[in-house]
């Protein structure tokens, strides 16, 4: 089976430095992995591994140095804004605070002409109950929600173009452990009715164990491990994949 998303020696770089001194500073370096069909690949590792970086280029938000990136039958660049959709880490900011929720849900089915005008509503109504949330919440503006309720809310604007990706971008991470399981539940839920696969984007191995049918490990902007979640927890071969567990029973038992 062709995988969904190909990326083969990706690497990335960007200017820094002072006016009088720029230089490329590579961020992701030689990456390659895959995603196949309803599949759900977690990408792990601490605050500037490269993780956001290589999903951002995924999307063409950021550039791509050298390297190639397929999606599915290398679909054209154009329609890469309908099949990949991404879920960012803080819902509030990912929402638009003058507009409605219903509108900000409806947004991307105009852009794209996926439903008629008339229709729209009813479609929205339809992606609110599939994230689980009640239809009055069509007319009520994003901060009379909670963060749980918002990252639903971004869940579901996703889902509106008929995504084959969605791409996680640490999609769990400012939310309680109660409603950061409901989040992973919903996501695992989609993934077996709608058949889509998903690229989880965290520093947290924990996650990945539940979520995850397999885990990349990322360290300076190479992947230095991967394999099955319960291998990468288990029996850890590389010393950075050891480190990020210890840090993670650390936290735990503080908790």
């Amino acid at each position: 089976m062709s995988p969904l998303l190909d990326i083969d020696d990706l690497h990335v770089s960007f200017r820094a430095g002072p006016p009088w001194r720029k230089r490329d500073v590579p961020v992701v370096r030689g990456v390659s992995l895959r995603v196949a069909p309803g599949e759900i690949v977690g990408l792990i590792g601490e605050s500037g591994s490269g993780k956001s970086t290589i999903a951002r280029a995924v999307v063409g938000l950021a550039p791509v140095s050298a390297g190639r990136i397929t999606l599915g039958d290398d679909m054209a660049r154009r329609s890469r804004a309908r099949h990949v959709q991404m879920i960012f880490q803080d819902p509030v900011a990912s929402l638009d605070p003058k507009m409605t929720v219903g509108a900000q849900i409806a947004e991307p089915l105009a852009i794209h002409g996926i439903v008629p005008a008339r229709e729209r509503r009813r479609r929205v109504m339809t992606l609110l109950g599939r994230v689980g949330l009640p239809e009055s919440a069509y007319d009520r503006m994003p901060h009379m929600f909670s963060g749980g309720q918002r990252a639903r809310i971004g869940i579901a604007r996703a889902l509106a173009v008929e995504p084959q990706l969605l791409i996680a971008d640490e999609a769990t991470a400012a939310l309680d452990i109660s409603v950061q399981a409901q989040i992973l539940n919903l996501l695992m839920d989609l993934r077996d009715d709608l058949g889509l696969s998903l690229l989880f984007i965290t520093h947290d191995l924990a996650v990945v164990r539940v979520l995850c049918d397999r885990g990349i490990v990322l360290q300076g902007g190479r992947i230095v491990e991967e394999g099955a979640p319960e291998t990468l927890l288990e029996a850890p071969r590389h010393p950075y994949t050891r480190a990020l567990f210890a840090a993670h029973i650390s936290k735990a038992a503080w908790a």
